[in-house]
């Protein structure tokens, strides 16, 4: 792979996908359907997705392309593959919350080694560099030309006040048990891939998920995160979290900054 062309092209897709989000988001109203899972799709998801598959199948055709608006993808597997979720937090974006993502990323030997998140409501762009580092764009951007960027880099936890951030749209009571093994400074909730990013750049320490998600769900945030000295391990068992599983479904998880002691599931 290309590194410094999937950096490229991912980025300027990741925008363009933005656009077309932020046009229909900003609009009087948009269409709201039912996926056979009884998830909500809109036609920004639909539309985003066309931009996005449509570039990176154009720039790698031999890579395999798996995103979650096209079901036959789901059933093809590869050791390499590009994911998208071409809009994640569609329940933010339904309710015009603004915590939703673009999310574009590259999965080699089940690790996520490259990734985009693009938060157009926030104004948020965070991606891994061709060396694998990640950084935040400081925008206002340009689908042409990077703007000047900072590295990211994971907090150095104190596990008697940490920063935990969890899901704004799924918290449960699972959850808030887990979080309560720690001595936690404060809490944030988030939408979407975000949540990765915050602990990415040390705006929190933790974040456990004990519910259902999906590769593409996460797979780009997972490598921002990475990139930034940070990891995800699965709930259970607290071994690295893979991709390229059957169904690309994910178990629970954690991601946090090195120096957090997990606490047993």
């Amino acid at each position: 792979m290309d590194f410094e062309k999937l950096t490229e092209v991912s980025r300027r897709l990741a925008l363009e996908a933005g656009d077309k989000i932020m046009e229909i988001y900003n609009a009087d109203d948009f269409d709201v359907k039912v996926k056979s899972d009884d998830s909500p799709v809109t036609e920004a998801d639909e539309a985003a997705d066309a931009i996005i598959s449509a570039g990176l199948r154009a720039a790698f055709p031999d890579v395999l392309l798996v995103t979650e608006e096209q079901a036959a993808s789901h059933a093809e597997k590869a050791d390499t593959f590009l994911i998208v979720d071409p809009l994640d937090g569609t329940k933010e974006f339904i309710k015009r919350r603004g915590d939703f993502t673009v999310n574009i990323a590259y999965v080699e030997n089940g690790i996520p080694v490259r990734g985009v998140v693009y938060a157009p409501a926030k104004g948020r762009l965070f991606y891994t560099q061709a060396d694998g580092t990640s950084v935040e764009e400081e925008g206002p951007f340009s689908k042409d030309k990077p703007g000047a960027t900072k590295p990211i880099s994971v907090s150095k936890p104190d596990m008697g006040a940490l920063m935990v951030v969890a899901s704004k749209s799924h918290r449960d009571q699972a959850t808030d048990d887990y979080i309560g093994k720690y001595n936690v400074k404060d809490m944030k909730s988030a939408g979407s891939s975000l949540k990765f990013c915050l602990v990415a750049t040390g705006e929190a320490d933790l974040y456990p998920r004990l519910g259902r998600t999906m590769e593409w769900d996460t797979a780009a945030g997972h490598a921002v995160l990475l990139g930034a000295g940070g990891n995800v391990v699965a709930f259970d068992d607290h071994k690295q979290l893979v991709y390229g599983k059957d169904g690309y479904a994910n178990t629970f998880f954690i991601a946090y900054a090195p120096g957090v002691e997990l606490q047993p599931a």
